[in-house]
């Protein structure tokens, strides 16, 4: 048998970051050949993955990569327990992940990266899942911004847009978008404005609210169900939340002022929370 030293070894966990065990007997069964040993890695990591696949990943992490205030990437990674979720190489690698995802278009990580996936699976023993991954990039005026809660439990994504192309990336956007990230981490809205929430929601909201106020005047009907859509609105439409931290302002409110900052009108053009086992 042909002999593996400790360097080899080293250069074949390096490329592969499987075990180094695991990494001596691939060498040893190539007798040296690193390709060769990479290629059983390979295929031996394929095969640990298919036996993991079926066993539940309901802990993970969240992570977001910024590029520039113009530019980000959030991704979800799954795994068995809050042991590997905090763990510093499992977080180590949902950061790496979130950083490739800036190249790549939503959802297109796990496919991109499902041999190197496979081999962390082998390293760490438990089914890992790539759930998710969104990338936003600014096109004109505005910004991309975030925020992370519960220690990578919830993440928040969002792009707040300009009309002016001067205004890309600028950080009177970047400053409100986090603002706003947060805030959204914590309130869970279920949409930018109105016209967002489901007519399905809608219908079943108002059937409820009728039956509440069913053998008063229709007069007053009118005005009571007017005012509970009202409220019902104003709790699950971004817009028209109170922002978490001064309930005086409204998330409007929030944009109009970073407008006037830099004299331009400030929206939000989408945002993304995700959000584990969630």
């Amino acid at each position: 048998m042909t002999q593996i030293n400790a360097k080899q070894v080293k250069e074949l966990r390096d490329i592969t970051h499987v075990g180094m065990m695991e990494c001596k007997k691939a060498l040893q069964e190539t007798n040296g050949d690193l390709d060769g040993a990479i290629q059983v890695l390979r295929e031996r990591g394929m095969a640990v993955a298919a036996k993991k696949a079926d066993r539940a990943a309901n802990e993970g992490l969240i992570d977001i990569a910024l590029e520039g205030g113009i530019k980000g990437s959030m991704v979800e990674v799954n795994c068995e327990t809050d042991f590997v979720a905090k763990n510093d190489d499992f977080q180590r690698y949902v950061k790496e992940l979130a950083g490739k995802g800036l190249a790549l278009g939503d959802n297109e990580l796990a496919e991109n990266q499902k041999e190197e996936h496979a081999f962390k699976i082998s390293e760490v023993g438990e089914n890992l899942i790539i759930n998710r991954n969104a990338t936003y990039t600014v096109e004109g005026g505005g910004a991309v911004a975030s925020y992370i809660h519960l220690g990578g439990k919830v993440g928040v994504m969002i792009e707040i847009g300009a009309e002016k192309d001067e205004n890309k990336g600028a950080d009177a956007l970047v400053a409100v978008g986090k603002d706003i990230a947060m805030h959204i981490a914590a309130m869970n809205p279920q949409s930018i404005d109105r016209s967002g929430v489901p007519a399905e929601l809608v219908k079943s909201e108002k059937a409820l609210y009728a039956k509440q106020v069913e053998g008063k005047p229709e007069n007053i009907i009118e005005k009571i169900l007017s005012g509970k859509m009202e409220k019902f609105y104003s709790q699950i439409v971004l817009l028209e939340q109170a922002f978490v931290k001064d309930g005086d302002q409204t998330i409007t409110d929030l944009l109009t002022a970073a407008g006037k900052e830099i004299d331009d009108t400030a929206s939000i053009r989408r945002f993304a929370r995700y959000q584990i086992g969630g």
